[in-house]
């Protein structure tokens, strides 16, 4: 199916069971105290609806992208859907793109650690099996600017903030990042997207694959 859009949301594909939209960095997911309508769930929800209040069509929430993460985003168009993708997304091939800080050596490379959750909510390694969850993370640098590197992630488990955790870590924060990287990093965004999203289709079974293009100001940061 061609690419269409709803509202500001670029979808990508739709059948009769999902939806798969290209979310942009700055938007939420899903609503919070303080914001209810600028989400993706209040703006695909509309578009199912043809902007009729009355029309009773509905979707549902299988994962979630940060607010500042852009990328592909999956929404089930059935409560059955969403318990099916959600039983199964550890089946899912998630990769991303982010700009990092550095010089990144080895150029390719695995991070793994136990990843646990602070009292102030922030994520941080450690050593300890008991106190965290065992996370791993695949990198790749696609091109390699004087102060800044254009990485490709591929997650291989989903812990809250892993990738920025991980590549942190390393030495190499997420440009943008000011929570785990730099405290004056003052990025126009967080460089992280979510590019590709494989999983087995909630219906046939069949492994389906979406690619959402890497925003052409990830390269342009490198390359200045």
């Amino acid at each position: 199916m061609a690419p269409t859009r709803g509202k500001r949301l670029h979808i990508v594909f739709e059948d009769k069971s999902i939806l798969v939209v290209d979310k942009p960095a700055g938007l939420l997911t899903i609503a919070t105290e303080k914001e209810r309508e600028k989400t993706a769930y209040y703006m695909m929800t509309d578009y199912v609806r043809i902007g009729q209040k009355r029309n009773r069509s509905r979707i549902f929430i299988v994962h979630r992208l940060d607010r500042d993460t852009s990328g592909l985003l999956v929404f089930a168009k059935s409560e059955e859907v969403k318990y099916t993708l959600q039983t199964q997304w550890d089946k899912t091939h998630k990769t991303y793109a982010a700009v990092v800080h550095g010089q990144v050596d080895p150029p390719s490379d695995r991070i793994t650690s136990y990843l646990a959750e602070g009292a102030n909510y922030a994520v941080f390694s450690t050593s300890d099996p008991n106190k965290g969850k065992l996370s791993h993370t695949d990198y790749t640098v696609l091109k390699q600017g004087r102060h800044l590197a254009l990485v490709q992630v591929a997650l291989l488990t989903g812990r809250k903030h892993q990738i920025r955790v991980h590549l942190a870590d390393r030495g190499f924060p997420i440009f943008g990042d000011e929570r785990y990287g730099n405290t004056d990093d003052h990025g126009p965004r967080l460089a992280l997207h979510a590019m590709g999203l494989s999983f087995p289709h909630p219906i046939t079974g069949e492994r389906v694959q979406f690619k959402a293009k890497i925003p052409p100001l990830f390269r342009k940061w490198v390359e200045a």
